[in-house]
């Protein structure tokens, strides 16, 4: 079935820019969205969704009440969410794989709401900016056909991308919005940033800076987020980085090097200083069994075996 806007299909287009002056109302919205302060959120009741992941949760969840991801250049953010269940998810998109990324998150909330009949499929979209390289545009219509063609209807609400997500600083495109969270318990999405990444910060780092795939992250029944298991080469010569400059790290480990977030090359380096320190990654998943993490009742994530 079509992806709607306003209950009526979208046709077809060759740019955000169609895009948004054939739906006026999208490009309003997206005004209104990018105008709202970023929001503080209490890392007690997040769940942290880093780049390539994706994490789904419905209203009844007691360890979840928002989840949200940032440090989003040209990557884009996705919300879908069931309006009668309630149930949804957010996911960090890059790019990777996005023709199989999107069926795997219509299909977790699907899933949840499966018992279900009223209420509707919406799709809230944030992400990417007017880059040199138009890396942002080929992922907004990639996304955008890749919900054209899943089975469900799927009503666009918020699409506050590319074109509509971009500022001019110093002459210097940038995305005005680097990260959102949504409130799994209300549905609403809103502009956010979030200082606390885990947990496993650094081993989710590593699986995507390795080449990992899109994953889900969170067991919603049972509270937990799984990580892994992971795999990569122990014979990545990567040291090498640690050697140079914040300039050629940006040059090169970036798709937007001018657009970065100020802690970005701290990131790569922890990331590639993780993979130094553990060359196998085996030896973090003992007999091949991934790490769990449960909420406390201090509101932080420890590792626990599950039962």
């Amino acid at each position: 079935m079509p992806l709607l806007i306003q209950n009526r299909e979208l046709e077809r287009i060759s740019s955000t820019a169609e895009l948004f002056g054939k739906y006026p109302h999208l490009q309003e919205h997206a005004k209104v969205f990018r105008s709202q302060p970023l929001a503080d959120v209490d890392p007690k009741c997040l769940l942290y969704v880093q780049q390539r992941e994706f994490a789904a949760t419905t209203p009844s969840d007691d360890c979840v009440s928002v989840m949200g991801s940032d440090d989003a250049t040209t990557c884009h953010l996705v919300v879908l969410r069931h309006t009668g269940s309630g149930a949804v998810c957010l996911a960090h998109c890059d790019g990777s794989n996005t023709w199989s990324e999107v069926p795997l998150l219509v299909k977790s909330v699907t899933s949840l709401s499966h018992s279900t009949k009223e209420g509707r499929l919406e799709l809230h979209l944030v992400g990417g900016f007017k880059d040199d390289s138009m890396t942002s545009l080929g992922l907004s219509l990639n996304i955008l056909g890749a919900f054209q063609k899943q089975r469900e209807d799927i009503h666009l609400i918020t699409c506050c991308i590319t074109d509509m997500n971009d500022v001019v600083e110093n002459g210097t495109h940038k995305p005005v919005i680097y990260g959102i969270g949504v409130n799994v318990k209300t549905g609403v999405v809103f502009p956010a940033s979030f200082p606390q990444k885990g947990p496993a910060e650094d081993l989710r780092s590593a699986r995507t800076f390795t080449g990992g795939q899109m994953t889900e992250i969170y067991d919603s029944c049972l509270g937990l987020v799984k990580v892994g298991p992971c795999r990569w080469s122990p014979n990545m010569d990567i040291a090498f980085w640690l050697s140079q400059t914040d300039d050629t790290i940006l040059k090169y480990l970036s798709t937007s090097p001018m657009a970065e977030p100020p802690h970005f090359v701290q990131h790569i380096k922890s990331t590639i200083r993780f993979l130094l320190a553990h060359p196998n990654a085996e030896t973090l998943f003992p007999g091949g069994e991934p790490q769990f993490y449960q909420r406390t009742e201090r509101g932080d994530w420890e590792r626990v075996q599950p039962s």
